[in-house]
This record gives structure tokens, C-alpha cells and sequence, in this order.
């Protein structure tokens, strides 16, 4: 069967066509169009690899650059049946990076405390709360993410960027996928370090890792779970962040198994620790944890090559330890350290951890828009 496509935009980027026969892959290789003229492309595919009924989406190379209409909404899925031999369609817009993002789809920010205490440091921190854009019209109880260097993911004015959890958030409300309240927790500034690493005296001296961990998880986790509607088990609970936040998630995970039971490790500084010889304990009942991890391939420092062998690591230490890892790994051949290339990777990350499914993007959108209904009647 042939597919053609007209696109109404000046694009450089190369189209993909997904759909129920390729498990709603948006970037497939072997789905990828061949250009057919000015902004025409086209695609074959054999009729054994297709259903008789054919439902499909075409994308600029993921769901963050999926097609759009002209005023910037989610599309019906197409339809066409196989014994049809062919289909001519067009596009009028294209998302650019998940964007454009949709105001009232945005989670409700509330700073927690402007100088929350720490006790096992005696310090202060800054901590904010995301949540959900429909919160106080819900009585729902919501899964709960705890995430580093709050300065970098959604305010501006960061030097480096930020991730934009934010604006990502909106678009994973707009598909059904916004139900997570996000606690995000200002680093240490100066003692950043010391507090993102355990002990390694090479990196710094009096390192404060464990203590920041403790935080985290005896003091910070039950006073948010007393203050807002969440699932506090494990099976509902993650941590994650990058570079060095990645690394204090890694240990987190690893010293408090019965906390967190996902971990979002982007950019981990694997170097600090390359014999990957984690801190460990044996529990009388095996937990499982889910680990999705990101590294880019222009990183340096043996970013990827680190990351697949903390996998095998984990992976070997199944049998040995009262532990069972499901990793996802995203490599992304384009990705430097940089909160652009985790802003992008971010949504695709809290779909896994917390969905993990290939329902059908368009019914997950309907699912949204029947919630959003119920919900503004409340």
C-alpha cells in the first residue's frame, strides 16, 4: 500500500508515518518517507506488515514533533482501510520541540517553603511543588516525582537553560498523561557537589550525600505526603535528575528501595564511581525498580559506553541481590550535557516510569478531554 503526503510547512526534518502496525513508533526507521518533491513525501508498505483496517499518524520524527492542525490541536487519528492501495493526505502544521504548549493545561506551581529546614544538614532550601492543572477540582490522590537542581527545571533566568517541566507537563496533560504532582528541590549552590556525592574524597571533601538522602526521605517525602493528595507506596513514587542529581538518584534508590521504585537518571556523572560498586542491601522480600536512563553520544567522558555497563552491572547483581531492574536506555546520537537535550528526553522518560503503555495516542487524548469534562463540573 502507498502513502502519500503533502505538508503545508517548509521542513527540513525527516517524516515518519506510525501507527497500529508498528506499535505506534513514532521515529521507525523502516517507516521513515522518502521525499517525492517540494514538501511531498511517500512510503510502501508491504500489505503483510499492515491490518486491514489501518489507523495512523505521521510525525517529524517523535510525538515531540508529531503533525498538528493550524491552530495547533491534536489530530484525529487517519483511517483507511488496506484494500484502499493507496492514501493521499496532507498536514497543516508540525509540533517544533513539543511546542506549542497549552496555558491551561499547565500544572499549578506553589513554593513549599522558601527556606524549608534541613536537619541532617541545618540547613535551608528552597522546594516547589507541581501540581496537577486540575488539583484542587479533583479528589484524586496523585503518584509524586522528586527532582534535583530545582533551579534549572522550570524557572528562567538559569544560566544553563532549563528543562522546562513545565511546559512539557501541559503537554503530557493534554494526552492524559498529566497526573503526577512533581516536587522539585533547590541544590546547594556552592555545596552542590558535596551534597550530590557520597563520599569520594577525590571529588570533595566532606561529602554530605547520605545525609542529603536522608532529607529526602525521612523528612521531606511524609512531610509532602501529610500536605497534598498523594499515593505515598513506592510503587507510586520516583526520583530522578542529571549529571551529579542523576548520580545522589542512583544512590537513593539503591539506600531506600522500599521509597522509591523509579528512578529518571539523565547524564548520570558515572565517572565518579566507575567501578559502579553501588552501595547495596538485602532485603528479605526482592524489589523491583524501574530505571529509565538518557546519555547523549557527544557527552564525552564515555557517557553511553558508561551507561550500558552500569546496566550490565545491574543486571548481574539480580541474582546476587534482593533486587529485579526493568531499565529502559535512551541514547540520543545528537545529545550533549545540557538541560535542552533533558528538557526534550523528560516527557518521554515520565511516560515510561509512570505509563508504559502503547495505547493509542488519540484515545489517550479523548480519555484526557472525558476527565477534563468531568472534572470542570466538580
Amino acid at each position: 500500500m502507498k502513502f502519500n503526503l503533502k505538508s503545508d510547512e517548509d521542513d527540513e526534518r525527516p517524516v515518519f508515518i506510525t501507527g497500529n502496525f508498528n506499535k505506534w513508533d513514532p521515529r521507525d526507521a523502516a517507516f521513515e518517507m522518502a521525499a517525492a518533491g517540494d514538501k511531498l513525501y511517500s512510503i510502501e508498505i508491504a500489505d503483510e506488515k499492515l491490518p486491514e483496517n489501518i489507523e495512523y499518524k505521521f510525525t517529524r520524527g517523535g510525538w515531540e514533533n508529531v503533525e498538528i492542525d493550524r491552530f495547533g490541536n491534536i489530530t484525529p487519528n487517519r483511517k483507511a482501510n488496506k484494500s484502499d492501495g493507496k492514501t493521499d493526505d496532507i498536514v497543516e502544521r508540525w509540533r517544533v520541540n513539543w511546542g506549542p504548549f497549552k496555558k491551561e493545561f499547565f500544572p499549578m506551581v506553589e513554593i513549599i517553603s522558601e527556606k524549608f529546614f534541613i536537619p541532617q544538614l541545618n540547613k535551608t532550601r528552597k522546594i516547589w511543588a507541581l501540581l496537577p492543572y486540575n488539583y484542587n477540582q479533583t479528589d484524586k490522590s496523585y503518584p509524586v516525582l522528586y527532582l534535583h537542581d530545582a533551579q534549572n527545571l522550570f524557572n528562567e533566568g538559569s544560566a544553563y537553560g532549563n528543562w522546562e517541566i513545565d511546559k512539557k507537563m501541559s503537554i503530557l496533560a493534554e494526552y492524559g498523561r498529566g497526573d503526577v504532582i512533581i516536587i522539585a528541590i533547590e541544590n546547594g549552590s556552592d555545596d552542590r557537589i558535596k551534597e550530590y556525592v557520597l563520599d569520594y574524597n577525590s571529588i570533595t571533601e566532606n561529602a554530605e550525600g547520605k545525609k542529603y538522602i536522608r532529607f529526602l526521605a525521612d523528612t521531606l517525602k511524609p512531610y509532602v505526603d501529610s500536605v497534598y493528595r498523594t499515593k505515598p507506596e513506592r510503587e507510586f513514587t520516583g526520583i530522578g535528575g542529571s549529571s551529579l542529581g542523576g548520580l545522589i538518584s542512583i544512590y537513593s534508590g539503591f539506600l531506600y528501595p522500599e521509597v522509591y521504585s523509579k528512578l529518571m537518571i539523565f547524564s548520570p556523572s558515572l565517572w565518579v564511581n566507575p567501578e559502579n560498586n553501588f552501595p547495596q542491601m538485602n532485603f528479605k522480600n526482592p524489589y523491583n525498580i524501574k530505571v529509565y536512563m538518557y546519555g547523549g553520544e557527544q557527552e564525552g567522558s564515555q557517557m553511553t559506553e558508561r551507561i550500558e555497563l552500569f546496566e550490565q552491572t545491574m543486571e548481574g547483581w539480580e541474582d546476587s541481590h534482593s533486587l529485579q531492574f526493568d531499565f529502559k536506555i535512551s541514547i540520543n546520537p545528537e545529545g550533549k550535557h545540557q538541560e535542552f537535550y533533558w528538557s526534550q528526553e523528560f516527557p518521554r522518560a515520565m511516560e515510561w516510569l509512570y505509563y508504559d503503555t502503547t495505547e493509542d495516542p488519540k484515545e489517550l487524548a479523548k480519555k484526557a478531554e472525558l476527565i477534563r469534562n468531568e472534572t470542570s463540573e466538580i
